[in-house]
């Protein structure tokens, strides 16, 4: 998953382990796109390789706006954002406690 998010050129990468601290996933990754055309590229590769390589079917919602999309692969969720939108919500301060190694 984080291969094909760097092949596309996805920024400012985190992935954050969730076992033990949350119900819906085992972990969760938060990427950036430079563009809401980049996003939905991304997400639709990514998406692609889950199914083909992995076997694994995806729930997808925002892909067709591209400023915020949510790809939930079972164990893993992944947060694609344009930047602005991104800065908006700062999923990462909810979920990285201060002073953490995650990133």
């Amino acid at each position: 998953m984080l291969s094909s998010l760097s092949e596309d050129k996805a920024e400012d990468v985190i992935s954050i382990d969730l076992r033990g601290r949350s119900e819906m996933a085992d972990h969760m990754v938060i990427a950036t796109g430079r563009s809401s055309r980049q996003v939905a590229s991304m997400a639709e590769k990514l998406i692609d390789r889950l199914k083909h390589d992995l076997g694994v079917s995806c729930k997808v919602e925002g892909k067709d706006q591209g400023d915020w999309v949510l790809i939930d692969a079972g164990d893993a969720i992944v947060h694609l954002f344009r930047p602005e939108v991104r800065e908006f919500y700062q999923l990462e301060k909810m979920w990285i406690a201060p002073g953490s190694a995650e990133g």
